[in-house]
């Protein structure tokens, strides 16, 4: 198929996204409290953000910048700057927090890569981060696709650097040496959540089996790849969880680190236990520092994409910043 018309992508309805936090009567409690101010943004709406819309959605791809309902669209996008995410926009998986579609995927374009790599050449990035959703459908798990892409820019955008944020490939080591011997430049799997919360925000997934694809991607990758991951604060755990939890990413070789604040997409998504203060995100930051992280961005509107160019050890950013 060449005509881009003819592989236009529907999305699957989903009437109850995430797994939910409900009552003893079953509701879920949503109330339109007003978020504190630090944690406004301006609309999306600038030049540049409706010309990469615009271009972005004449080629039938998608952003994760869109899907998950990122509050720094507006900002990213005006850079010049967007997360692109492959494998279509349904996850086999159903977690708690998350936007995205949940059902059973439909996407499969061997096409993507390439169309992925012209748009980052289009776009002039010096940095383009690369996600996609669970795939638990597919034999090596969506593997093939990182590869596919990390090659397409190689090739078509050779001065940019690559960084991949990826599913956990169910803890399987094949997809995973699949994907870093394509040697990205950073190796990114968000933990999301501390342990004891993970029956509640990430049901199908496992603490220790995202550590341990982090450990091994490091192993595998060697000096050439950094490792990075996330979590959001505002679920119901405590500081000292997220210390804890710091802790354990940092015995499996985790590099870099991002820290933000979860905000609830619908009525039937997790509440938002409480929202915390940009001093507790300094102390996070300050925290995960002594602990020996190489780079650390921790703050209310922070996402593991959030410039990203910028959230790389000092040596990648150097590099970065030459390219």
């Amino acid at each position: 198929m060449t005509e881009v018309s003819e592989r236009i992508h529907v999305t699957r309805s989903r009437a109850k996204p995430g797994g939910t936090a409900s009552d003893a009567d079953g509701t879920v409690p949503f109330k339109r409290a007003r978020k504190p101010p630090w944690l406004k943004v301006p609309a999306p709406g600038g030049p540049n953000y409706r010309r990469l819309k615009a271009t972005i959605g004449s080629d039938n791809l998608h952003t994760v910048c869109e899907e998950a309902n990122c509050p720094n669209v507006g900002e990213c996008w005006e850079r010049g700057t967007a997360t692109f995410m492959i494998l279509g926009d349904v996850c086999t998986r159903r977690c708690g927090f998350c936007n995205v579609q949940t059902g059973k995927p439909t996407w499969n374009d061997p096409l993507e890569p390439l169309r992925v790599a012209n748009q980052v050449k289009a776009m002039g990035l010096r940095h383009a981060v690369v996600t996609s959703v669970d795939r638990d459908d597919l034999p090596d798990y969506g593997a093939s696709a990182f590869v596919g892409v990390i090659r397409s820019i190689r090739m078509l955008a050779p001065s940019c650097k690559v960084e991949i944020l990826t599913p956990d490939f169910r803890g399987q080591e094949m997809p995973l040496a699949k994907v870093v011997h394509e040697k990205p430049d950073v190796f990114n799997h968000n933990v999301e959540t501390v342990p004891r919360l993970y029956p509640v925000a990430r049901r199908g997934s496992q603490f220790l089996r995202s550590a341990r694809v982090l450990r091994m991607a490091k192993e595998m990758g060697g000096p050439d790849v950094v490792t990075k991951s996330g979590l959001m604060v505002g679920l119901g755990e405590s500081f000292e969880e997220m210390v804890e939890t710091f802790g354990l990413l940092r015995e499996h070789r985790v590099q870099v680190l991002t820290v933000g604040q979860y905000l609830r997409p619908t009525e039937n998504h997790l509440p938002v236990v409480r929202y915390w203060h940009p001093d507790e995100f300094a102390a996070l930051e300050k925290a995960a520092y002594d602990l020996g992280f190489e780079s650390v961005a921790a703050g209310p509107l922070v996402r593991s994409s959030y410039h990203a160019d910028q959230n790389l050890p000092e040596g990648k950013r150097a590099e970065s910043l030459i390219a």
